[in-house]
């Protein structure tokens, strides 16, 4: 729509025209996310078919990993609906979702710093989902040898009935370290949000 019919939006010169219009060479990105999207549903679908059909013959230990898996896939999931849904809306294009039923809460304030936070908050989630799985399956490190390379997937995705582990405990502990860099790094993000919103409040109110 031209700018013409617009006419409290201020006119570009050529190059300033050309530089916003560039935005929407994300739009692939964010198409090539939906099909990702799909990808993740087709996922969800093999491990729950993996769980409802072979149920009878698993243990506990098995069946809660996943389960834990699933829930993983959900996560992630949300992820990027938050990604495509929230970065077009700041990066590329308004959606024009106001007044609709199921527009999302967030998404009537999101900005790059909500979106930051917000995505920082799910990767720990994320994490947190992949943390309790090694919890889980290293109450075997003790008993049972480490997986040589070719068996550690079948390992992985089938604790509580393998023979060797695909777990270290070096392992473990990496993983527990990452995850709290992960809960820090979105702490400081936060409390740098916080400070920026604050500081910025402060300068409306001197004006």
């Amino acid at each position: 729509m031209s700018q013409e019919n617009h006419p409290g939006v201020p006119r570009l010169s050529p190059l300033s025209a050309l530089i916003f219009a560039s935005r929407w060479l994300q739009l692939p990105l964010y198409l090539g996310l939906i099909l990702a999207q799909c990808v993740y549903v087709f996922l969800f679908a093999k491990e729950l078919w993996h769980l409802v059909h072979d149920a009878p013959s698993m243990g506990e230990q098995q069946i809660m990993l996943i389960v834990l898996g699933l829930i993983d896939v959900v996560m992630i999931s949300n992820l990027l609906v938050m990604v495509i849904v929230g970065g077009y809306e700041t990066f590329v294009s308004r959606l024009g979702l106001e007044g609709h039923p199921d527009q999302p809460e967030w998404l009537s304030h999101v900005n790059a710093s909500v979106l930051k936070v917000k995505l920082a908050m799910a990767i720990i989630g994320i994490s947190s989902i992949h943390l309790l799985k090694t919890f889980i399956a290293a109450g075997t490190l003790n008993g049972l040898p480490f997986c040589p390379p070719e068996l550690v997937a079948t390992a992985a995705s089938n604790v509580g009935a393998a023979r060797c582990n695909a777990l270290t405990t070096d392992g473990v502990m990496w993983q527990t370290i990452i995850h709290i860099v992960f809960i820090l790094s979105a702490i400081g993000i936060a409390w740098t949000d916080k400070l920026m919103t604050h500081n910025s409040h402060k300068r409306e109110h001197a004006h």
